[in-house]
């Protein structure tokens, strides 16, 4: 279900939380269109986060790859990673708005990105919103090969350490069913999100000011 709203209205940091916990987020058309879509699917894309699959070769990258991944370090570059065209795709959803938005909620300690650095140089990272216990997945890009999908194992890693309970992806995308994604329905999903947001969880439960390990990241998710 979509519903257009008009490019006038003020979506404030508040009903920006008000709308995720209802179980609905805003999209735009294109980079190009002020408007913005309110959007609940009928199915629901989550990953488990007690079922998140790493694949043997990924596994072998996050642990052997002398990346740097850190947290809310460069939120602004992640974002505008995440708005560039790539090859498979010319167009974006993320307008000036969304920006403008998910900018504010960051700075209100309710959205979070992931970062991963080859040196100076941010190769890929994805950004989402925190509420409760609950995740919520936006974007993600890379620049360099596994560079997002390194982001997204450190991401469960640090859901996983600060007592999450949800993490939603949206949708469910090809990329996405290798690491364990499903769909459930609409239903189902809204006794998920509020179990979820009936608890508190801590993004920073793992450090902030170093970078964590793909060691340490594996070592979380695999229960050791």
């Amino acid at each position: 279900m979509a519903n257009r709203e008009s490019a006038y209205i003020e979506i404030t940091p508040e009903v920006l939380l008000k709308a995720y916990a209802c179980g609905i987020f805003p999209m735009a058309e294109n980079a190009d269109d002020p408007a913005l879509y309110w959007v609940e699917p009928e199915m629901r894309g989550i990953i488990p986060l007690e079922g998140f699959h790493v694949p043997d070769r990924l596994a072998r990258t996050v642990s052997t790859t002398p990346y740097t991944v850190m947290v809310d370090r460069d939120f602004d570059a992640v974002i505008e990673g995440c708005a560039e065209p790539k090859q498979t795709r010319d167009k974006t959803w993320i307008n000036g708005r969304i920006r403008q938005i998910y900018r504010s909620l960051f700075a209100h300690g309710h959205c979070h990105s992931v970062e991963v650095y080859d040196g100076d140089d941010l190769v890929g990272g994805l950004y989402g919103v925190s509420l409760g216990r609950a995740f919520f997945g936006e974007s993600m890009f890379h620049r360099a090969r596994d560079a997002s999908k390194i982001a997204l194992v450190h991401l469960v890693a640090r859901l996983r350490a600060g007592g999450f309970t949800l993490l939603d992806t949206q949708y469910v995308t090809n990329h996405l069913k290798t690491f364990g994604a499903v769909e459930v329905p609409k239903r189902r999903y809204h006794r998920l999100l509020e179990d979820a947001l009936a608890g508190t969880a801590d993004f920073r439960a793992l450090p902030v000011d170093r970078p964590v390990t793909g060691e340490e990241a594996l070592a979380i998710i695999r229960g050791q």
